[in-house]
């Protein structure tokens, strides 16, 4: 890939050896030309080629996950919502640890779960089942339904002079905010 990145255009390579026997140049600069279009060609088909590892992977690992001896993951797709409530609660944990004085837990990373996750659903060919829950567009209607919740709330406390709530309603709901992002 660091190789191919000098080729201007993947779609329109030009061949070389015809073009050295146009010009009617010397043996060795035929060899050259027709080296140089047979790396070529080796690494365009290897750049085409290199978009299909996905597919690979699932059709080499697909039929190991679906055998009977793994029945027990015919379900997996039911758990996806509670683990990544959880991957999220802890990832902005230890975001908001990369502020703090004391920076021990503190990370900052993007560890593929998602990817992770899109791969074993792929894999035990449960994506219709997972879309059944309607998983996605609950949880958004969970959290808008909470911060409309606590914005009524905080226009009822607005007349009151209670400090304090208010500032634990503000944060309440930028930590709403953050947990629909």
């Amino acid at each position: 890939s660091n190789a191919i990145r000098f080729v201007p255009d993947l779609e329109d390579i030009v061949n070389f050896e015809e073009l050295v026997k146009e010009e009617g140049l010397a043996e060795e600069t035929l060899k050259a030309a027709r080296h140089l279009d047979s790396v070529l060609s080796d690494h365009t088909r290897n750049s085409a080629e290199g978009t299909e590892y996905f597919k690979m992977l699932v059709d080499v690992f697909a039929p190991e996950f679906r055998r009977p001896k793994n029945i027990h993951l015919r379900n997996f797709y039911i758990i996806v919502p509670p683990l990544t409530l959880n991957f999220v609660e802890h990832s902005i944990s230890c975001k908001e640890k990369l502020n703090k004085k004391n920076k021990i837990g503190a990370a900052f990373t993007d560890d593929g779960f998602a990817m992770g996750v899109a791969y074993i659903l792929k894999l035990l060919d449960q994506y219709r089942e997972f879309d059944s829950l309607h998983w996605f567009q609950s949880v958004r209607e969970k959290y808008l339904k909470e911060i409309r919740a606590v914005a009524k709330q905080q226009n009822v406390q607005s007349t009151s002079q209670d400090e304090k709530l208010l500032q634990t309603m503000n944060l309440t709901q930028k930590r709403l905010d953050v947990y629909l992002q």
